[in-house]
């Protein structure tokens, strides 16, 4: 079955067909490191790291781009706010953005470039650009001349005559107010760099033309990002990139926000739930399941309740899974996913509904081990295993248990012998202690089932 992707510039879902058969390149829109993540930020790297492992459970070769904005004016006023280097605070926020990652089980992408490492391939953009009659120099700045590119807005669906193009301090000697900037004029105190027109920093918009054709060429496949970048971002990209001879991007894909409340996940609200708070809080496979589940167009409504949600939805999955392995041992994952969830993965991504398959499959596997039969179940964990390992929760994966088998079996024995404790205090018809060990388990993140053939442990 052909992958089939909503295309946001087509308004509609396209089958997939990529530029060079067997292969796929996709630029992401990453970090600005002006701050740590919150739970909003990473929702994007999730979704399309699924986007990622599904084409390459399809067979595909993945290139894929996530670069990092590590200058722009929110960088530059916490560094005057905080009276710290602008590339200090910028690395130590892109240091947390890609431990969020990390946590969450995020692919490390392919190439993750700096936009302050491709000042050479900004200036040859805008010397092109200048070159067709797209852009002019005015007062140190370098603007986009909107009106020279008929197709300005076909992104974001707008009427040239009603924009209000958003503009920063300095921005001096525009033609017309709609032209955006590619090259801000140097200021006094602020980084700069050298170019024909003089001294400046890049406009954030000419940051992600450049690196796209760097990385990917003048055509590529996919190019994702938060909804909210629709405009002005990738609006302006596709204007600097095509007026300078790319064919840019094939596919536009917007993942949805994080909201509480209603509103937009952002700093700027005050509204924000660090990731390296969260995780002190919930399993990072948790979080993932939280946040990567939802269909990646939909809104995620944040609360606490939504998560507990998600952890005891998981925790069934889990539950199954570690009971099959007491039973059988290890089972490999099943080299094919059933053909329903293909279908719903190959449907836009249709993770709801390719979830919905994977608790399906649990349920016939456990009714397997309650009919004693081992067979089944183990085949049913094996698809289970597979279908989990697209979506980057398989919880026997090394990325998830450390690798730490070694670890597993002192902590299992040392449970154990407190178990063993326990049910002999219970065999005393001390009850009293045996509920006390029980409580100081669960107190140390463990909880204690009792089951037909004695008690079983598990992380809470």
């Amino acid at each position: 079955m052909t992958i089939r992707l909503y295309d946001t510039s087509a308004r509609q879902i396209r089958d997939f067909t990529p530029l060079r058969p067997g292969c796929v390149s996709i630029y992401l829109c990453g970090a600005t490191v002006q701050a740590a993540p919150h739970i909003g930020h990473i929702r994007s790297g999730l979704n399309f790291d699924i986007m990622r492992r599904w084409f390459a459970h399809r067979g595909y070769d993945v290139t894929f781009v996530r670069n990092v904005t590590d200058i722009d004016d929110k960088i530059i006023q916490k560094s005057a706010e905080q009276g710290r280097p602008w590339w200090a605070i910028g690395y130590e926020n892109e240091v947390a953005f890609n431990a969020a990652y990390d946590a969450l089980g995020c692919l490390r992408p392919t190439y993750e470039p700096r936009a302050t490492g491709h000042i050479p391939e900004m200036i040859e953009m805008m010397r092109g650009l200048i070159e067709r009659g797209h852009a002019y120099a005015a007062d140190g700045n370098v603007y986009f001349d909107v009106r020279s590119f008929p197709e300005y807005l076909q992104l974001s669906n707008q009427e040239l005559d009603n924009l209000r193009q958003p503009s920063g301090e300095g921005e001096t000697g525009k033609r017309d107010s709609r032209d955006f900037a590619m090259w801000k004029a140097a200021k006094e105190g602020e980084p700069s760099w050298e170019t024909p027109w003089g001294r400046g920093r890049p406009g954030w918009h000419l940051e992600c033309s450049a690196m796209a054709h760097k990385y990917l060429g003048s055509a590529f496949d996919v190019h994702g990002g938060g909804v909210d970048l629709v405009f002005p971002h990738h609006e302006n990209e596709i204007a600097q990139a095509k007026a300078y001879g790319d064919d840019f991007a094939r596919y536009w894909s917007h993942n949805a926000w994080v909201t509480m409340s209603g509103e937009k996940m952002s700093k700027s609200l005050g509204n924000s739930v660090l990731v390296s708070e969260m995780v002190k809080r919930w399993r990072p496979i948790v979080l993932r399941y939280y946040l990567g589940t939802p269909h990646y167009r939909s809104m995620i409504e944040y609360s606490e309740e939504a998560l507990r949600e998600a952890e005891s939805s998981f925790a069934r999955i889990e539950g199954f899974v570690q009971r099959v392995v007491e039973k059988a041992g290890t089972v490999e994952p099943a080299a094919e996913v059933p053909l329903a969830f293909a279908e719903a993965m190959d449907d836009d991504l249709g993770v709801p509904q390719a979830l919905a398959i994977v608790h399906t499959t649990v349920r016939q596997g456990n009714s397997a081990l309650t009919a004693d039969d081992k067979d089944a179940a183990v085949a049913r964990l094996a698809e289970v295993r597979a279908m989990l390992g697209v979506l980057g929760l398989d919880p026997l994966d090394e990325r998830w248990t450390g690798g730490g088998e070694d670890l597993h079996g002192v902590v299992d024995s040392l449970v154990r012998l407190v178990l063993e404790q326990r049910q002999g205090a219970r065999a005393r018809k001390d009850y009293a202690t045996a509920d006390a060990i029980r409580d100081q388990l669960q107190q140390s993140g463990l909880t204690i089932e009792d089951t037909p053939s004695g008690p079983r442990w598990s992380l809470t």
